[in-house]
């Protein structure tokens, strides 16, 4: 009967020992469990940064980032198969440009929490795929006509079209940042394009004789 006391007694003082081992154990497995609330959290601000921003501030970053990635690949075709000097240059400009432009889109996409094209799309994959097939003087001036010309001034329609409608200051900022970059380009690709008409339109190894304009108009001819 004593020994069955002394057991009774003992009892609250091995439950509190018991307490005191089992305390850190849970500390342990909240420290652990510290770095996935973390990412938690961070995936959970990036939903949020995504849903506060309007459609027009989301497809506008994706114009910008189709647009990167496909003059990117383009230019990189252009300097494989063109010999032409003037063509070679606009393209490394091109990847010059368009691959600092890229990292600025993707640095805010990411800040934001929208998910960018990580490749071009189906249209310009096809385009590359004729420009692929073509070689000499035709890639020159297929290349500086579609890459140079027309994309560019898609590019730029649609940034011009959706600038009265982002909401997002940054967005907007971006947007009014590279919309003369995405002019220059288009400017560079007409200026070589009306200079080879001017002069021996048509001759080998020039860009062509495509004399329309940015505006997409014939130039006023020189007076002689």
């Amino acid at each position: 009967m004593q020994e069955h006391r002394s057991t009774r007694a003992a009892l609250p003082a091995i439950l509190t020992a018991l307490l005191f081992v089992a305390a850190p154990a849970q500390a342990d497995k909240g420290q652990a469990a510290t770095p996935s609330t973390t990412q938690g959290a961070a995936a959970t601000d990036a939903k949020a940064g995504a849903s506060k921003l309007s459609r027009d501030d989301r497809k506008a970053l994706e114009v910008l980032a189709e647009s990167n990635l496909a003059e990117i690949a383009a230019a990189r075709l252009a300097l494989e198969k063109s010999q032409n000097a003037q063509v070679r240059a606009y393209a490394q400009r091109m990847i010059d440009e368009h691959t600092k432009a890229h990292a600025e889109v993707r640095a805010l996409a990411q800040a934001k929490g929208v998910e960018l094209p990580a490749e071009p799309n189906v249209t310009h994959k096809a385009k590359s795929k004729m420009l692929e097939a073509l070689s000499g003087d035709i890639f020159d001036r297929t290349y500086i006509k579609q890459s140079g010309r027309r994309d560019h001034r898609a590019t730029h329609e649609k940034l011009k079209s959706r600038m009265g409608e982002l909401k997002d200051p940054e967005v907007t900022a971006l947007v009014t940042k590279m919309r003369p970059i995405v002019e220059q380009h288009l400017l560079a690709a007409d200026e070589m394009i009306a200079k080879t008409a001017r002069g021996a339109a048509g001759t080998a190894g020039t860009p062509g004789n495509d004399t329309s304009t940015a505006t997409g108009k014939e130039p006023t001819p020189m007076k002689k």
